[in-house]
């Protein structure tokens, strides 16, 4: 027996085709962008009441308005308040739009996904790059030690002066820097550490050099060309249009480091490297199973990975799950028990020597040249010890220990090691486990952004830069799935 809606004529003409759903993909474009736009405005509401005025005065930003346009628009605008930035939202919202309209519009699929990606890059280049450039001309105008991060940009200029004059950056402070114009107070410990590894600043030499040849430099151009290459390459990573274009907008407009690469936080850094190495190790799967050759492209994959390490440590969490990655056989399945994970140690050290090589190339020296400085700036500091240790911090557990009492300030000590491990081995452990059951570059990357999570979360300080990076991972991690796959991770 029929139901009554069953037996219910059509209000659609016959033969004709039901509307397509929207897809997932421009919700997260909208959310993203929406986020994207209000994170920016609160932020230059916040720390940057004089942007008016500085983009004003600028001999380019002010003169892309005409005095009329200028006057029209007044001093007093919605928030963030300054014309250029005004206009660059809504191009955005204009772009997201034409997405949205794309997305429903009944065309080949073909056409329809090309539209799209030319919209997203468009809205990538409103939204981050734009901002970016944006921040570097009002820093041009309003001197080094403004519309910055410190450690990420203002910081790794000096060190690249002193890279490039043959001093050791591990060795001196930043008492006579533009460092010295930022931060809050008895806080601005950075001023006698640098706490980043070597291929920051070595990496970015050359780039500095051209750009002081040329009368303009600004550490955010790298973090713009390396975030660039990785987001051209990233959909690699992943099968279908749909999570190609999600994967770019959740890596190009992540709420936290699109924000993080405007201002110049170096996180854009670490992850592009890791992205370029896990594309690199895509290429090496592909062409073990069309029987061709895959050694080169596992070492470029190395090499990838140990320079993202000689970078930055937040890089080394990932090692163990990468390095279970360069195992993987695309005919042959890892072995299930501890013996078997255990037994694969030395095949890991021998896929793995390129990273080793470069990752010792461009750290032993410093280590031969002063390894306490070294190791003084790079992790001492870190962890609080020291007269200049960095403080507890952000958004983690360790309020907690503030809050109850358990140390005297921000600066005193406490076992927070013991916690990491308490709380990071047996999460680590599982998970290497888990990743020996099913090796892919699903698990590696969604149990990496968990352990970070994990780890930081019991550490001396959880910033929340370090939740942008986290994510992420984790987007990388989820849309890595095969298609079809309802799980999180595979």
């Amino acid at each position: 027996m029929r139901s009554p809606a069953a037996s219910a004529p059509s209000d659609r003409p016959q033969g004709s085709a039901r509307p397509a759903r929207p897809g997932w993909d421009a919700l997260v474009v909208a959310v993203l962008l929406i986020a994207r736009l209000r994170i920016d405005s609160l932020a230059e509401q916040a720390v940057l009441p004089f942007r008016y005025q500085d983009v004003l005065r600028h001999p380019v930003l002010g003169r892309l308005l005409s005095p009329e346009g200028w006057q029209a628009m007044g001093e007093v605008n919605p928030s963030p308040g300054e014309p250029i930035a005004l206009l660059l939202i809504a191009v955005s919202l204009g772009l997201l739009i034409l997405y949205l309209l794309v997305d429903l519009a009944e065309m080949g699929q073909t056409l329809k996904t090309r539209l799209k990606w030319t919209l997203l890059t468009l809205i990538l280049v409103f939204a981050v790059a734009l901002p970016t450039g944006r921040m570097m001309l009002l820093r041009q105008g309003s001197g080094p030690a403004s519309y910055a991060h410190d450690g990420g940009v203002i910081q790794t200029e000096s060190v690249i002066d002193y890279f490039l004059d043959g001093r050791n950056p591990y060795q001196e402070d930043y008492t006579e820097t533009p460092m010295a114009e930022w931060g809050f107070g008895e806080y601005r410990t950075a001023l006698f550490h640098y706490p980043y590894l070597p291929w920051t600043f070595v990496f970015s030499a050359p780039f500095a050099l051209l750009g002081q040849a040329a009368g303009f430099f600004d550490q955010r151009l790298v973090y713009l060309l390396v975030w660039a290459v990785a987001l051209a390459l990233a959909p690699r990573l992943v099968d279908g249009s749909r999570r190609k274009l999600g994967l770019v907008a959740l890596l190009g407009l992540n709420p936290i480091m699109a924000s993080d690469l405007i201002y110049g936080q170096n996180d854009v850094f670490i992850l592009s490297w890791i992205l370029l190495a896990l594309v690199a190790w895509h290429h090496a799967q592909g062409a073990q199973m069309a029987g061709r050759a895959a050694g080169p492209w596992q070492i470029l994959a190395a090499i990838f990975f140990g320079l993202a390490c000689a970078a930055k440590p937040t890089a080394w969490f990932f090692a163990p799950f990468f390095g279970l990655l360069l195992l993987k056989d695309p005919w042959q399945e890892m072995g299930t028990t501890w013996r078997d994970l255990l037994a694969t140690l030395p095949a890991m050290a021998r896929r793995a020597w390129p990273a080793l090589l470069v990752f010792g190339l461009l750290v032993g020296p410093y280590l031969v040249w002063d390894a306490g400085a070294l190791y003084d700036d790079v992790w001492r500091w870190s962890s609080g010890q020291g007269e200049t240790g960095y403080q507890i911090w952000g958004w983690g557990a360790s309020n907690f220990v503030l809050a109850l009492g358990l140390v005297a300030d921000r600066f005193g000590q406490f076992p927070f090691l013991a916690l990491e491990a308490l709380f990071g081995l047996p999460v680590l452990i599982w998970f290497l486990r888990r990743q020996q059951r099913a090796n892919t570059l699903a698990n590696a990357c969604w149990h990496y952004g968990l352990f970070l999570l994990v780890f930081f979360y019991s550490s001396r300080f959880l910033n929340e830069n370090y939740l942008g990076y986290i994510l992420a991972f984790l987007a990388v991690g989820y849309l890595a799935q095969a298609e079809g796959d309802g799980s999180p991770v595979r």
